[in-house]
């Protein structure tokens, strides 16, 4: 993951996390293993190449930011693309699950991350971020120097 993306509109994410929202119920409705992996394309593409390369904040960036006002903040992106890392396993796991006939893996995993998208788009509360954070201070915690383990 990248030190060097640039900040990001926290409208965007929550967009991003809206239409993962949607593609998620979907899936758990109809069961497709097929729409599940799309998805988990999705996340890896914003967890690996970054936000600037995903379909969800291109989408954002294209259609949506043009219409309103510049974001009175940004947010580091590093917290959303470990999140994206989150999703990605939760959706590869999922479709795994549907496309082997462990359905129960495929419902559980899907249903993981479409609550995790959900919460963020409905409330702006990032898991995964959330994670990112807890991680970061425990890290800090046992090498408070920031020398290497």
């Amino acid at each position: 993951m990248s030190a060097s993306d640039p900040p990001l509109d926290p409208r965007g994410v929550r967009f991003a996390a809206a239409l993962s929202t949607v593609v998620l119920a979907v899936v758990l409705l109809t069961g497709s293993g097929l729409l599940l992996a799309a998805q988990a394309v999705v996340f890896a593409l914003a967890a690996f190449a970054g936000p600037r390369f995903a379909p969800y904040p291109l989408l954002y960036r294209t259609l949506v930011a043009p219409r309103l006002d510049p974001p009175a903040e940004r947010e580091d992106a590093a917290p959303v693309r470990f999140s994206q890392l989150v999703g990605f396993v939760f959706a590869v796991a999922g479709a795994v699950g549907y496309l082997t006939g462990l359905t129960l893996l495929g419902v559980v995993a899907t249903a993981f991350a479409l609550a995790a998208a959900f919460l963020n788009a409905a409330f702006g509360f990032c898991l995964g971020c959330e994670m990112y954070a807890l991680i970061h201070r425990l890290r800090t915690h046992r090498n408070p120097q920031g020398a290497e383990a």
